[in-house]
This record gives structure tokens, sequence and C-alpha cells, in this order.
């Protein structure tokens, strides 16, 4: 189960991995429209240096910050974020549970099937659009996703027994009222009311 922050005053804090300076600025700016504290790096070495799996004593460590979210580049000199990611996912218990999001200019589907089975959170195409930040802090903003995922089901699973409660409801009203149709009076009354009407005429 992924690491993620409630919807309260806490923010959001999003490490952002480019080797472009460009790219890495514009995504800096999405995030902090979208209210997100962002720490960005220029490299693969450099996420691992912040997040304290490269071995320095100098490192901040996991314990020494809070990342609830980690976006990364797929192509970049020296460490790729397909390797990036597989450091991540197993080096740390503590980290891999941080959900991971490779981007990439380039639809290379067995890139992507790889980026997704070895745990990436999503997979996203270049240019990143403010939507996709959006959704994304939604996404983790939304509590414990596996708790939720069960409430949405028994939420659907509510929504969906009326429905099916309500056939044999009207089954049985339609029953019902079959059964009382053929029943004796009050017809007979009405019958005699335009009867009447005429013996008075």
């Amino acid at each position: 189960m992924a690491r993620r922050v409630s919807c309260g005053s806490e923010e959001l804090h999003v490490l952002a991995v480019d080797d472009s300076n460009v790219d890495r600025k514009v995504i800096e700016r999405l995030l902090r429209i979208s209210s997100c504290k962002v720490t960005a790096v220029d490299s693969g070495s450099r996420a691992l240096q912040y997040l304290g799996l490269d071995g320095e004593k100098n490192s901040v460590g996991f314990d020494g910050l809070k990342v609830n979210l980690i976006m990364t580049d797929y192509s970049m000199p020296g460490m790729t974020g397909y390797e990036l990611l597989k450091k991540i996912k197993q080096k740390s218990s503590a980290l891999r549970e941080i959900p991971v999001v490779i981007m990439s200019s380039e639809k290379i589907l067995a890139r992507i099937d790889r980026c997704l089975e070895e745990g990436a959170e999503e997979f996203l195409m270049k240019p990143v659009k403010l939507s996709d930040v959006k959704r994304l802090k939604s996404f983790i903003l939304r509590g414990e996703g596996d708790e939720h995922g069960e409430k949405q089901t028994q939420k659907r699973k509510l929504e969906d027994d009326p429905l099916s409660a309500s056939s044999p409801l009207s089954s049985s009203a339609s029953s019902l009222s079959g059964n009382l149709s053929p029943s004796p009076p009050p017809s007979p009354s009405s019958t005699l009311q335009p009867l009447s009407k005429r013996t008075r005429l």
C-alpha cells in the first residue's frame, strides 16, 4: 500500500527528477500551482542521495524528510528513471511505499509495461499537463488507498442493492395489485351510482 497523506493541512511533498532544466522547471511550476511542495534534482544519483540511499553519511535520509510522491523522467544519463525506480523499490522498505511516477516523451509500450511491472504507480507522457498533476495529487490525498477502494466497492454494492431490491418490490407490488383487482366491492357501488341517476331522470 502506498504511503499517502490525509486531506488535512499537511502539504504534499513531491520529489521531481529530470535532467532537462526546461522540463524540470515545467513540472516544478505545475506542482506549485497545485499547492505542492517541490524538491527538484537533475539526476537519479542526486535523487538517491536526497533519499539517503547512496550510502553517504551526509545524505538527508528518509527519516529526515517526508516525500509523498516521486516523479522521474525515464531517459536520463547515468541512471534512467527505470533504474531509479528499481533502486527505490528494492533498497528500502520505507521508500518502497512511496508512489513513483515515470515521465517520458516516447510512447514505447515495452518500456511502459516494464516500469509498471517494477512497481511504478503511473507512466505519464510528456509534456505533463496540469490536469495530470491534479489527478495525481487527488490520488495521493485520497487517504488509505486499499481501504478507500473497499469503501468504493461497498458503495457500488449498496447502490446496486436498491436496484436489485426494487425489482422484487415492483413485482410484489404488481402481484398485489393483481390480487386486489379481482377483489369484490367497491366496483358495484360505482355501477350503482349511474343507475341511481337514471332512476331520478
